[in-house]
């Protein structure tokens, strides 16, 4: 089944105008204009070696829709499109590729970058407020999309081994950021005790709460909280942490050669507007570890970028041999800020 053939399987009509989305990370990504209707949609190819039952992902999206829906949600969604030919939310290709389609949320934006504070308040708010709405009753019914997505005592094992089974030449390429990380070893123990301990309560998580993930109008208020597909149960933590990393850094993530990227005021920020919806529900061990997990999120995200660079570059999508070890110089010079600002040796 040809690219025209998936496209006519969610459209019904291959008079449609294809662009390519470049900015994702993981999965190939097109804007879908059906040139009869006017309508658009976004198509994506689900990258199946991350996500290995691409069903898991439509059917947490549908649920959650529904928990978000029946608590009046603020915000507006993205709707999986089912196929026209099956009840399936998902198509093969010839390939044996998975592709599925989902509305296309007209007259938005969206940044790479936090611009200013005003935004940075606005956006940890709707991540809260998305939080907020997820009824904990669901909690069994969500399925794990990404196994051992946020397993941090994994995460650490994986670096190990890609240590002990790197080229040479990797491995002398990243001596100084390995140093810096082996340094470092100790932060994510607690997390992995705690949860051990089951002190952080299990909750419906986003997974993914970037900003690149947040669709805003014309005057950069958000209109929606998107990429559902790594909505997970795990702990809350996560979400903060994930969000502290990538709205604070002042670069890109791929730059490398950052002195300083860390903005301490949009920390604060981020801290206050995810606590507006959260602050009363959130227990005192999830209020008291905030600026840990912050710390902890960065370091397991600069252990995911050198792993994977360790690997020989598997799993990110990289454009030059250097890319994921300039992604881990700059989640490690983060973190650095990060705790001086916390005022941690």
């Amino acid at each position: 089944m040809e690219l025209k053939q998936i496209v006519t399987g969610f459209t019904g009509t291959e008079n449609c105008t294809l662009t390519p989305i470049t900015n994702g990370l993981i999965n190939a990504t097109y804007l879908v204009e059906n040139n009869e209707s006017g309508e658009k949609f976004i198509l994506q190819k689900i990258n199946t070696s991350v996500f290995k039952f691409p069903e898991i992902i439509t059917d947490n999206h549908l649920l959650i829709n529904e928990m978000l829906e029946n608590g009046n949600y603020p915000l507006k969604m993205t709707q999986p499109k089912k196929a026209l030919s099956a009840e399936t939310y998902i198509l093969k290709d010839e390939n044996g590729e998975s592709w599925r389609m989902v509305d296309f949320i007209e007259d938005t934006k969206t940044f790479f970058k936090i611009p200013d504070i005003k935004t940075a308040y606005e956006s940890a708010k709707a991540v809260g407020c998305f939080l907020d709405m997820i009824n904990p009753e669901h909690l069994p019914d969500i399925q794990n999309p990404i196994p051992d997505f946020i397993n941090f005592e994994k995460r650490i094992s994986d670096y190990q081994i890609s240590l002990q089974n790197a080229r040479e030449d990797l491995l002398m390429n990243a001596l100084a950021e390995v140093e810096m990380m082996n340094e470092l070893l100790f932060l994510p123990e607690k997390w992995i005790d705690m949860e051990k301990n089951n002190l952080l309560p299990k909750r419906i998580i986003h997974g993914d709460p970037n900003i690149r993930n947040i669709l805003f109008d014309e005057n950069s208020s958000p209109l929606a909280v998107i990429d559902l597909d790594t909505v997970t149960v795990s702990t809350i933590l996560y979400d903060f942490g994930d969000m502290a990393r990538s709205y604070t850094n002042t670069l890109d993530e791929d730059d490398g050669s950052a002195e300083n990227n860390f903005n301490p005021h949009i920390y604060r920020t981020v801290k206050d507007g995810f606590l507006l919806n959260l602050k009363e529900k959130l227990t005192f061990e999830e209020l008291e570890n905030l600026d840990y997990a912050a710390q902890t999120v960065i370091y397991i995200q600069a252990v995911r970028f050198l792993t994977d660079y360790l690997n020989g570059s598997t799993y990110y999508s990289t454009t030059y041999n250097e890319h994921n070890l300039d992604r881990t110089r700059n989640q490690l010079q983060l973190l650095k800020s990060l705790r001086e600002y916390l005022n941690i040796d």
